[in-house]
């Protein structure tokens, strides 16, 4: 937690005691279910809960907007983003059961109003939302063609409705050229807000079509 608060200094003390909680609540749950990597899991307040809300350092979300975690894996990046914006709705989907299971349980524990968990495939969904998260799940051209029915045509944020996905940064410059000219992109290299050695390879992408 002492990594969390060096770059997030101004939490107040319930996203201090929401995230403190995490990192016992997923050992415990990992134990049960394998949801992270067992090399990982000692390592979760950088690898796992930093890592998610490295897009709140360059990004806000406006209170009342919806964002969907697409491919949630166990709630990251979404449980993290929602202890940091109480006031978003989240919308956490995963096509395997025992992740959403472990999201959904997660949550309740830490308190979370803000979140809801669904077994389903994006392309299934018939809501709309201002922007899909999500981490480590396909590559920028088949995330476009999966959640381009469910990103509302209505902007309350200065950036377009979009999608922000946490990626490696060599493999997201390919992709970013495979979405074509007609795509928009922007790249934020994760080494510019954190100094942890993980981060060097690490970025931001946000994707707009």
């Amino acid at each position: 937690m002492n990594t969390i608060l060096k770059y997030f200094p101004d939490l107040n003390p319930t996203q201090i005691d929401q995230l403190s909680q995490l990192g016992a609540l997923y050992a415990d749950w990992n134990s049960k279910i394998n949801v992270i990597s067992r090399k990982d899991i000692d390592n979760i307040y950088v690898r796992h809960v930093l890592h998610s809300m490295s897009l709140a350092k360059i990004f806000q979300f406006k209170d009342g907007s919806k964002v969907m975690d697409l491919g949630t894996g166990g709630g990251f990046p979404g449980i993290p983003l929602a202890i940091l914006f109480p006031n978003v709705d989240f919308l956490l989907v995963d096509s395997i059961g025992k992740k959403v299971r472990v999201t959904e349980e997660v949550a309740r524990a830490v308190g979370l109003k803000n979140v809801r968990t669904q077994q389903i495939r994006a392309e299934e969904l018939k809501e709309k939302f201002d922007f899909v998260v999500t981490r480590a799940v396909a590559v920028l051209p088949q995330l476009v063609r999966w959640t381009h029915r469910v990103i509302s045509d209505k902007h309350q944020h200065g950036t377009p409705n979009g999608i922000w996905a946490l990626k490696g940064i060599d493999r997201a410059k390919e992709e970013a050229k495979a979405l074509g000219n007609n795509a928009y992109t922007e790249i934020y290299p994760m080494k510019e807000l954190f100094e942890e050695e993980f981060f060097e390879t690490k970025c931001i992408v946000y994707a707009q079509k």
